[in-house]
């Protein structure tokens, strides 16, 4: 099986991952819930509709949602699922990963300034301040793992990943994991970092910056999003999951389950947990880059 099957799945069932999300917290809640195709349903909606663009914006409101897609679709052909390596994979690709992350979460920031709205200024201020504290955590994290593993690309570290790699440096990778579990809650605006369905202003982030997107323009943002959610789950699931010492159709059989039982585990803890305080979130985050930062001195050793 080659890496572009875990390519295609990923353009194909990344809209699936909020629907579970959804559904899990839909249960949990004791209500029926959304449709699991519901992110289909709303994109193919946006697509037929037109966009309305105000006076004051100019081509970078256009270009944010554009460059930003274009930016996790590359972003999607870097990460590598199911025990097989990506189509596209190169020394040091965990850096031109997390700076992708970085074009699309600046073109979203740039289109939400364009607007000139103080309110979508301050989800762009938060945005960024929080992630300049997520990307620490993020990249130390995959220092880690490339330091155990001996990979220096996104393949190299999760392809080789295996019952033997985990016999041998369980504690750094699990520190790993837990570091990009909030990692992956907070790039993705997920409880207990941001709610995506919180509508209330003081306390958006997300959400805020593209509530003047409409039309195919939000299709794009919501696909991209979706898109995001995939490629850093499949980063979280390949440490923690080692498929590599299955066959590889039992392994990407084994990865999609763990993908969506990530997005179970994800509704798990936004039913049960609140959103923190503003103020908290640089704790967590920092806490996340100390678990990156242990796990890195225990590999050295």
């Amino acid at each position: 099986m080659s890496g572009y099957a875990g390519l295609l799945a990923a353009l194909l069932l990344a809209p699936l991952l909020p629907g579970v999300i959804n559904r899990t917290k839909s249960f949990f809640a004791g209500r029926r819930g959304p449709p699991l195709l519901q992110a289909y349903f709303d994109l193919a909606k946006l697509l037929r509709k037109g966009a309305v663009y105000s006076t004051t914006t100019t081509w970078l409101f256009r270009a944010g949602p554009v460059v930003g897609l274009a930016a996790m679709l590359v972003a999607s052909a870097l990460a590598p699922f199911g025990g097989v390596s990506a189509p596209l994979a190169f020394a040091g690709d965990f850096l031109f990963f997390a700076g992708l992350l970085g074009v699309t979460r600046f073109m979203t920031m740039l289109a939400a300034l364009d607007t000139g709205s103080s309110f979508e200024g301050m989800g762009a201020s938060r945005e960024a301040q929080f992630a300049a504290l997520a990307e620490p955590a993020f990249l130390l994290g995959l220092t880690a793992v490339a330091w155990k593993t001996g990979g220096l690309s996104l393949s190299g570290m999760l392809g080789t990943n295996s019952f033997a790699t985990w016999s041998g440096a369980a504690a750094p990778l699990a520190l790993v994991c837990v570091s990009l579990l909030v990692v992956f809650l907070a790039e993705n605006a997920r409880i207990p970092v941001d709610d995506p369905n919180t509508h209330l202003e003081l306390t958006m982030i997300h959400e805020v910056m593209v509530l003047d997107h409409g039309g195919p323009d939000l299709a794009l943002i919501q696909y991209a999003a979706a898109l995001k959610l995939w490629v850093l789950g499949s980063l979280v699931v390949g440490i923690a999951l080692p498929v590599r010492s299955l066959a590889h159709g039992w392994a990407f059989a084994a990865s999609v389950a763990g993908m969506l039982g990530l997005c179970v585990v994800v509704g798990v803890v936004e039913s049960c947990l609140a959103r923190l305080r503003l103020t908290r979130v640089p704790q967590l985050l920092l806490g996340a880059g100390v678990l990156s930062l242990l796990a890195l001195f225990i590999g050295l050793k």
